[in-house]
């Protein structure tokens, strides 16, 4: 590895020490202990952009993370990283979606408000220090500290106010949220973007929310379509549009790989802590790249995150969240048993807010949906 790799025999530790693993190193324990954690099983009922039962062909929250593990290694490895520390970050990233996507996030950021707000990163650590309780002797997974400080900040320092949930763990365990992060979280956090710019393109024209030959008119996309049509005249339909996202696909990873390269040859660090104190992004896409993205995502944003149909489900599942979290307020009787728990050391309603707020976040899309069904029989 790298000088400035995340070496799993200097990690800062557990917050509950435990002896470690004969033959697993601490970073890879972090990451299976992410994909067996029910959070991560229920991301396959959790929307990318489209509600979970729109179709089987459409992103999932697991499908992406998939898809962003799967970039992630590749790039940590080219640059001799450590590629068990970066898979783990970019399996949890999501960990903290609630149901519906950013519809239902926007959705409990509103009812939180009164409350201390909430933040889906800040709920993924949340999550994983808290709300998953299976083992003996602590509450949540017992990550290590370089993995929750991944989680925490892969998109850069953390800055005032604090989310909540995030304040919270933070105040016993100091994630030391004024830096940015290990370029083992910051590839992490590149590969969301690559991975999601990529995947609604592909899963808007499976919508048919936009054409191909539209597609083919925009930034880099117009070039990666040339190409195609010089190498295979005559393409069918199908096969050329995936051979151009294929292509543009390798041009995200790419220009990420030759822009982060040319960074790190010029801080020239020599530990992870050096890449952490860097006062800007060491991994990142080119300015040119960047403003092409930008293009890219208005045009995703009009025709596909705004399409009508996309805004009308969107009304529809912002009144389902909207519709349970008072009913719960309200109503905390009606939490399943291993909740109920919980709202008896309750102390105020903030508290009972954060409960309620945690049960909602947890759900799958179909649960919600089925809450809310049950709700209206009521």
């Amino acid at each position: 590895m790298t000088p400035f790799a995340s070496d799993p025999n200097a990690t800062r530790g557990r917050l509950h020490p435990e002896e470690e693993s004969a033959f697993r190193s601490p970073f890879q324990r972090d990451r299976d202990r992410i994909i067996h954690a029910s959070a991560f099983r229920r991301l396959k009922h959790k929307t990318q952009v489209f509600i979970e039962h729109e179709g089987d062909y459409f992103r999932t929250r697991l499908t992406h993370s998939i898809e962003v593990g799967q970039v992630a290694r590749t790039i940590a490895k080219h640059f001799g990283l450590n590629v068990e520390l970066t898979e783990a970050v970019a399996l949890a990233h999501d960990l903290g979606h609630p149901p519906f996507g950013h519809t239902g996030e926007e959705a409990l950021q509103r009812l939180m408000a009164p409350y201390g707000g909430f933040d889906h990163n800040a709920q993924a650590i949340r999550i994983v220090t808290r709300l998953e309780r299976h083992y003996a002797e602590w509450d949540g997974l017992n990550l290590t500290w370089e993995t929750l400080e991944g989680i925490a900040k892969h998109n850069g320092p953390v800055t005032e106010p604090v989310p909540y949930a995030l304040a919270e763990y933070d105040a016993v365990h100091d994630l030391e949220l004024h830096t940015h992060a290990s370029a083992e979280a910051q590839i992490a956090a590149l590969s969301d973007d690559i991975a999601y710019n990529n995947h609604d393109l592909h899963d808007g024209l499976r919508a048919e929310l936009f054409s191909t030959d539209e597609l083919a008119e925009l930034p880099v996309l117009r070039d990666c379509f040339a190409e195609v049509d010089r190498i295979y005249p005559g393409l069918n339909y199908y096969r050329r549009r995936h051979e151009a996202l294929r292509r543009f696909f390798g041009v995200l990873v790419e220009d990420v790989i030759a822009v982060t390269r040319a960074n790190l040859d010029a801080l020239q660090p020599l530990s992870p802590q050096e890449v952490r104190d860097a006062g800007r992004m060491t991994c990142a896409f080119s300015d040119g790249l960047w403003q092409d993205l930008k293009v890219i995502r208005r045009f995703l944003f009009e025709r596909m995150y705004r399409a009508p149909a996309v805004v009308e489900v969107r009304r529809e599942v912002t009144q389902v969240v909207e519709d349970l979290f008072p009913h719960f307020m309200a109503h905390p009787e009606a939490l399943p048993r291993q909740w109920r728990k919980d709202v008896a050391e309750t102390r105020d309603e903030t508290e009972l807010a954060r409960i309620v707020c945690d049960y909602i976040a947890g759900m799958t899309d179909r649960f919600a949906l089925q809450s809310h069904a049950a709700l209206e029989r009521a």
